[in-house]
């Protein structure tokens, strides 16, 4: 008798332990999110995990724009975040040594793409790209059909000005502008100094095969930006006069009321688009942002992320390995991957849920027709702040009429290796 109670204390122990109900070696998993608009959908999905499993999943949220700062100070604490964010090649060369290699892991091996990942000098899979987010032109196509235009019509550069500056010809009859206020206020000038200059940066970095952000940049494609930009301008419905008052919502509602046929933006503005504006989603898509580069009539949207796991590899190992298994059943579950379409949008994983997002579905058509991705390298800016500061300011000035278009390549070219130098 003695014997057989022995026995069912082990057995009673084992399960204990297998099934995380309170084993010394189970582990634990402390997420430190960077975005603050997404912290109730992981608290929730984090309780969710631990009363299936067990498992302790911790969330702390970053305040709105302290995210570096917060992960300094938590990764130097005993009980560090065992998952963290990584979002671009200048933070991974500042926490290389606190990452693990996830190339052989069940996360790793879920993934569709590997565009959106960060490696290590060695090739090591350190930071993995969990979701993508696009932008270009958005069209309200029912706009563009009363101007005689099918989206069709537009497949490079020389559409695009034929149709816009048609379109600004019969402004009065028409009732609407071709294009959206590109304004640069604050609030709006992010779209143009940064995803703008994204197209001269990317065809240059392309053409000289750069992955890693360079000491100097030589403007090679700036003609192409002058191009494009001078589009907007000349065809938007505000005067060049007026860009430096001009902000991102109102570039938002010039759209969302159909005062202009084109926005340049992205795909995190459709829910704003279809709630707030009430426009109708067939009456929406987004075309690549056209800029005179040959071939580009193969090319798609600009695709991109910031929202990168990285696993804190200096963790206790089951605290690791508790890390690894939650990531594995986010991207796998159902409750994880609804979560992850819901605020994230599309996530590049075998087991991905749809997305209403119709911006979404144009960015992944074009991927599936073989149109080459834009990927976003503005990310590479060296001391982002001060280099798009003084890039908009010279923008204004020639948009404007009070300074030339050589200061706009100065500020290009020489305020890149400046601003290098400096960081």
């Amino acid at each position: 008798m003695k014997k057989i109670v022995a026995m069912l204390m082990v057995l009673t122990l084992s399960l204990g332990v297998l099934t995380g109900c309170g084993g010394d070696d189970e582990g634990a998993v402390y997420y430190l999110n960077f975005k603050p608009e997404a912290d109730g959908a992981w608290q929730e999905l984090a309780q969710k995990y631990t009363e299936l499993t067990g498992v302790e999943v911790k969330v702390i949220t970053a305040a709105s724009g302290n995210y570096a700062e917060t992960l300094t100070a938590e990764m130097g604490k005993s009980s560090a975040p065992t998952l963290f964010q990584c979002s671009r090649q200048s933070e991974l060369d500042v926490w290389e040594d606190y990452c693990y290699d996830l190339s052989n892991t069940s996360f790793a091996r879920e993934l569709t793409s590997n565009d959106f990942n960060l490696y290590g000098k060695n090739g090591e899979l350190f930071c993995v790209g969990y979701c993508y987010e696009a932008y270009g032109i958005i069209t309200n196509k029912e706009l563009l059909a009363e101007a005689g235009y099918r989206v069709e019509d537009i497949r490079n550069f020389a559409d695009l000005k034929r149709v816009a500056e048609d379109i600004t010809a019969r402004r009065e009859e028409l009732g609407f502008a071709a294009f959206t206020s590109a304004g640069l206020d604050p609030s709006s000038e992010w779209r143009f100094s940064g995803h703008l200059v994204n197209m001269p940066l990317f065809y240059e970095f392309r053409d000289n095969g750069v992955t890693k952000q360079p000491e100097a940049v030589t403007g090679a494609y700036l003609d192409n930006f002058k191009q494009i930009w001078d589009l907007y301008i000349q065809n938007a419905t505000c005067r060049p006069a007026e860009l430096a008052t001009k902000t991102g919502d109102e570039a938002e509602a010039e759209f969302g009321r159909e005062q202009a046929v084109f926005y340049q933006n992205g795909s995190w503005e459709y829910s704003r688009l279809v709630e707030i504006y009430d426009m109708d989603r067939e009456d929406l898509t987004m075309i690549p942002i056209y800029c005179g580069v040959p071939g580009e009539e193969n090319a798609g949207l600009c695709y991109g992320t910031e929202n990168r796991f990285a696993v804190n590899g200096k963790a206790p190992q089951e605290d690791i390995d508790a890390t690894l298994d939650f990531l594995h059943w986010l991207v796998t579950s159902d409750e994880g991957t609804t979560m992850l379409a819901e605020e994230f949008g599309p996530i590049p994983f075998e087991n991905a849920k749809e997305t209403e997002n119709v911006f979404f579905a144009d960015a992944n058509t074009m991927l599936h027709d073989g149109k080459y991705p834009v990927n976003w390298v503005f990310d590479h800016t060296p001391n982002v702040s001060a280099w798009r500061s003084a890039f908009t300011s010279a923008l204004l000035q020639y948009s404007t009429g009070n300074g030339s278009w050589e200061d706009v390549e100065t500020a290009f070219v020489d305020g890149w290796a400046i601003q290098y130098r400096a960081q």
